[in-house]
């Protein structure tokens, strides 16, 4: 591959913000690079469509080694961290571990561009989850941290080293701080792709019930397509800031699933249930971000409304499961 191309990297290519981005940096001519663990099934439906277009290495954020290597290799003009053990839930049961991946994976990357590609630019994939039991709303780049999980604490440690490293050794860092954004490509554990999977498959024959948590949960809900071209505007910029990318609109669990269910015509009533299993131990009850500052420094906008955003997923689900 030519160096004529700017060159892209990015962790956590085959989930749902890698495989967006990865299409955009395509589009705009990038050469563009992923990190994907080794495991003994494919884990790359998202990006097949792209597979051909895209170098792959095999990696892992627990193994500095591996990223020491990667990064020296492909000499990037910019990475994008969005690998982690990105599940708020799961975090509670393995603690240790998303610390380890989603904090400290964020310091071995770092340290890997440091040592052996300084002049590369990166973002770091920072979440909602870190305002928690939130101190004001909405929130904003300037509102403190008070994560609710462990995997809020370990994106909070993610942040602060984040900028340690742009501070200390002046290198191009970045924090992107995302509201929850979907799309059809979001993991099936989660629970707007949950609901739209569940509502095709009773709409389909083919389920009764959906067993939910929290339906009181307020939640920022955007599209990852528009999140991600935020991701990319922000190392485009002179210099390197942090951003809060959200709609400023917020919605509970249950308007998403009447939403949902009407979009095909059901009551969601009927086949919704409370399960208080998927209940988790500290509860985020409201996240909505203020996106002031990237719609002025990156004149970015949130093109998709929420109700698009579930007509879409739902839409998708139905024809996934049309033939199945």
């Amino acid at each position: 591959m030519t160096k004529d191309k700017k060159v892209a990297l990015i962790t956590g290519i085959t989930g749902q913000d890698g495989s967006y981005l990865a299409e955009l940096l395509l589009e705009k001519g990038y050469e563009v690079h992923g990190i994907m663990r080794r495991n003994s099934t494919f884990t790359t439906g998202r990006i097949e469509h792209i597979f051909e277009q895209v170098e792959m290495h095999y990696g892992d954020l627990a193994d500095s080694s591996s990223l020491q290597h990667i990064v020296s290799k492909v000499q990037p003009d910019e990475v994008y961290n969005l690998a982690a053990q990105s599940h708020v839930k799961v975090s509670f049961d393995v603690p240790e571990y998303t610390a380890d991946v989603t904090g400290t994976g964020t310091l071995r990357l770092l340290e890997a561009i440091r040592t052996t590609a300084p002049k590369a630019k990166f973002y770091q994939a920072s979440s909602s989850e870190m305002f928690g039991k939130v101190l004001e709303v909405p929130q904003t780049e300037k509102t403190p941290f008070y994560p609710r999980s462990p995997y809020g604490a370990a994106k909070v440690y993610s942040y602060w080293i984040t900028k340690n490293y742009r501070e200390s050794y002046d290198m191009y860092a970045c924090n992107g701080i995302l509201f929850n954004h979907e799309s059809p490509r979001r993991g099936e554990t989660f629970v707007t792709r949950k609901i739209t999977r569940a509502v095709a498959a009773i709409k389909l024959g083919k389920q009764d019930k959906l067993y939910l948590g929290n339906l009181d949960a307020k939640r920022d809900w955007g599209f990852a397509g528009d999140y991600v071209e935020a991701m990319w505007l922000m190392l485009q910029q002179k210099n390197p800031d942090d951003y809060v990318v959200a709609t400023n609109e917020t919605h509970t669990v249950r308007e998403f699933c009447e939403r949902a269910f009407g979009h095909v015509g059901l009551n969601w009533e009927d086949y919704v249930e409370v399960d208080e299993k998927y209940n988790r131990p500290a509860e985020v009850d409201l996240l909505i971000g203020d996106p002031a500052h990237a719609k002025k420094q990156l004149n970015w906008e949130p093109k998709v409304t929420f109700e698009s955003l579930v007509k879409m997923m739902v839409d998708a689900d139905l024809e996934d499961l049309k033939d199945k």
